[in-house]
């Protein structure tokens, strides 16, 4: 996780409301009334993705990971106010991936999609300035839910009928790490998280993903949904000619509500902590000491 230097507040308490006993659970609805489309999604795309792979591409909009992240004073949420803000650290290796698919004439376009405020369009002009071809901003000021991200990257699905999307394994901000899986669960593509090699050949996906015991590589077909790992790639830095030629590229609009999609709050922030005050260690004398500090003291042995 990226959270240990990017100092955010670890006590994030959420609430979600419990679906009625005799209620069909929503994410089922949402299933069950988005697999018919699903299918018809894969069968179009499984049969124009070797001619014409097209590769969309998460960006989110955060508080760079270099500032000193300040808690408000009603401790509702972050202060985000007159603080610098970049492209998600995963995001930038998901768009580096997606750049380097296309330089190996395995990909053919590359789309950056960001779904946030106005001011999301700052990361995705930085998307086309480091090698996107075009960019997607989905317009709203509503909180960005997981789940809501994943419907709306399902719709963009549809319309944009890419063979592969890749997206950072979670946000910096959020540390919430579901996107990528909510996503393919309502697509009923295969998925590859956490991914820290990719290959393509032969219209086939070969990803290797880092699992608690390891190395893990997995072979599936394409279309499919991949999560970058802070492994995968060193990401470029955008020259200056590029930053300039992205500056006057235009950048397609859109809302939730034109792409028929609902942005829900199923969940609530109830209250957001500054992590706890560590105290300053000591010098022990001897091993004994220590041994009889970690027993008695910190109680870890």
């Amino acid at each position: 996780s990226l959270q240990k230097w990017h100092g955010l507040p670890r006590a994030w308490v959420r609430q979600s409301a419990p679906p009625s006993p005799h209620e069909e659970h929503p994410g089922l609805q949402m299933l069950r009334s988005t697999a018919l489309r699903a299918t018809g999604v894969r069968s179009a795309v499984s049969a124009t993705h070797v001619r014409h792979m097209k590769v969309l591409v998460g960006v989110k909009r955060v508080i760079d990971y270099a500032v000193k992240i300040r808690v408000k004073p009603d401790k509702s949420a972050v202060e985000t106010a007159n603080v610098k803000m970049s492209m998600n650290p995963f995001d930038e290796i998901a768009v580096e991936e997606a750049v380097r698919l296309k330089e190996q004439k395995v990909a053919t376009e590359v789309v950056a999609v960001s779904v946030g405020p106005t001011a999301s369009q700052e990361q995705l002009r930085t998307a086309l300035a480091m090698g996107a071809d075009r960019a997607v901003h989905v317009v709203t000021d509503e909180e960005m839910l997981p789940l809501n991200v994943a419907k709306v990257f399902a719709a963009l699905v549809a319309k944009e009928q890419p063979s592969l999307v890749v997206l950072g394994k979670q946000a910096i901000d959020d540390d919430a790490n579901q996107t990528g899986q909510m996503l393919a669960a309502l697509l009923g593509w295969p998925q590859g998280a956490f991914a820290s090699k990719l290959t393509v050949a032969d219209g086939k996906l070969q990803v290797t993903r880092e699992v608690d015991g390891g190395l893990e590589t997995l072979g599936m077909s394409l279309p499919a949904i991949v999560t970058a790992d802070l492994r995968l790639n060193e990401p470029r830095y955008a020259t200056l000619p590029n930053i300039m030629k992205a500056k006057k590229k235009a950048i397609d609009k859109t809302t939730p509500k034109e792409l028929g999609v609902t942005m829900k709050k199923h969940l609530t922030t109830l209250k957001v902590n500054e992590p706890p005050t560590r105290s300053a260690g000591i010098k022990v004398e001897s091993i004994e000491q220590l041994m009889d500090k970690l027993k008695n003291e910190a109680k870890v042995i």
